[in-house]
């Protein structure tokens, strides 16, 4: 009876030279590749077709090796058992027992090493990981990455879900993101507890429903022209970009740029002297931006312009970067440090417990200016803090952006900040301004 396993011999395994396949009977081959290289396979059938399977090279795997391997294999479809899902499972359970000794934080350092070239600039990885270091790393930073559950994402996200929404959803998103990494390497299998749609939505209330969050501290646009006489004798670009970021209403990062929408810092060739327009270019998360400049801004702007040192308009300590993020603050806070040494009352907010003024509170200031004091209508000053159109209707219609008419509404705010005069005093140019437009 002829032989229907165990045909070949180590002699005929070393002798087997030209290409091709060289059976052993119940599934088993040599395969000899073109050049040269001997390589074990297994064939078998399933669901009607020819399925082949690589065992390893023969200078591995010998020959009585490889017969007991396909033995095994044989005995698996005999039970009905795909032999290949049967080793892809059992690689992922032995992957994943390896991963247990694998924690968040090591995870989370692939992953900001992997992404780093492709972020904007080192900044960005630098608020990842002080953003993981602060609220996720004391929860979970020494848990196995497969150990992680929606418990676990919830204890670290609970205690700042509802103050401070902004930087929850932040490390929502990035745990998210380093769990999917750790799934994609097979560090972990099973649904990510960190994703929200179809998942925490049912279990935390959305961003946009948690209590406000509390505006931040401005001055009373009485003030505003006493500020600005104050700042305008303070030396350095920091003093001078606070002023930009006042007679223009923008936001920080529209002058420093910001990592977190991908907006870069504000260039010159942003800037238009003749049309006396800043544009602030589009980014993931806004449109692009058109800005008034006033004669106060031009001013300023040609000032800086005298003494560029390179394409951004306020370059910080570094070469070829912007200021840095603390900049503006750290002006206003020696302001107030020199009102204090001075017996005087410092720049505060009095609806807010006479907290210091910050750099954002200014937009603030503006509103209520362009509120209380103009007749100017509301959906200008919002284009011109380049708020979004809550009423998607509205949204959907408006094409224009006023410019012509905000050029008029930022200039008497200019001219407003340039007015440095008591409260009282203050208080009837007001009445004034607003009875004549």
């Amino acid at each position: 009876m002829a032989r229907t396993i165990g045909k070949l011999t180590a002699l005929k395994v070393d002798k087997a030279k030209a290409p091709g396949m060289y059976g052993d009977g119940g599934g088993l081959y040599l395969r000899v590749s073109d050049d040269g290289a001997k390589n074990w396979v297994f064939r078998f059938m399933l669901n009607g077709r020819a399925r082949w399977m690589g065992m390893g090279p023969l200078h591995t795997v010998n020959l009585a090796e490889a017969r007991k391997r396909a033995g095994e294999h044989r005995l698996r479809r005999h039970d009905g058992i795909d032999p290949i899902e049967a080793r892809r499972t059992e690689r992922l359970k032995a992957r994943l027992e390896a991963a247990k000794a694998i924690t968040f934080k090591e995870c989370a350092e692939s992953y900001i090493k992997a992404h780093r070239a492709g972020w904007r600039n080192a900044k960005h990885a630098a608020q990842w990981e002080a953003t993981l270091a602060t609220y996720a790393e004391l929860v979970i930073g020494e848990r196995s990455v497969q150990a992680i559950d929606t418990g676990l994402v919830l204890k670290v996200l609970e205690p700042i879900w509802t103050e401070k929404p902004e930087t929850a959803g932040r490390v929502r998103g990035r745990i998210e993101a380093i769990l999917d990494w750790a799934t994609a390497r097979e560090y972990r299998t099973g649904e990510n507890p960190a994703r929200w749609r179809g998942h925490l939505d049912k279990l935390l209330p959305a961003r946009s429903k948690v209590r406000r969050v509390k505006p931040h501290p401005a001055l009373p646009y009485a003030e505003i022209g006493a500020f600005v006489s104050d700042l305008s004798s303070r030396e350095g670009i920091a003093a001078r970009a606070l002023t930009l970021t006042i007679l223009c209403a923008v936001r920080t990062g529209d002058i420093i740029g910001s990592d977190r929408d991908d907006k870069p810092a504000m260039k010159w060739s942003h800037v238009d002297f003749d049309k006396r327009v800043w544009t602030i270019p589009s980014t993931k998360t806004d449109r692009e931006h058109r800005v008034s400049l006033s004669d106060g801004a031009i001013k300023l702007l040609k000032d800086m312009k005298a003494v560029d040192h390179g394409g951004i308009v306020f370059p910080g300590s570094e070469p070829g970067q912007p200021l840095s993020n603390m900049a503006m603050t750290n002006v206003i806070r020696r302001m107030n440090k020199d009102k204090t040494a001075k017996g005087l009352p410092r720049y505060t907010d009095p609806k807010q417990g006479n907290r210091a003024v910050t750099v954002h509170g200014f937009r603030s200031t503006f509103k209520d200016w362009a509120t209380e004091c103009t007749n100017f209508a509301n959906e200008l000053s919002e284009m011109a803090l380049a708020h979004a159109i809550e009423d998607k209707s509205e949204a959907a219609y408006r094409r224009g952006d006023l410019f012509d008419k905000r050029r008029r509404l930022m200039q008497q705010w200019a001219t407003f900040c340039a007015t440095a005069l008591d409260q009282k005093a203050q208080s009837n140019v007001v009445s004034l301004q607003k009875h004549s437009h």
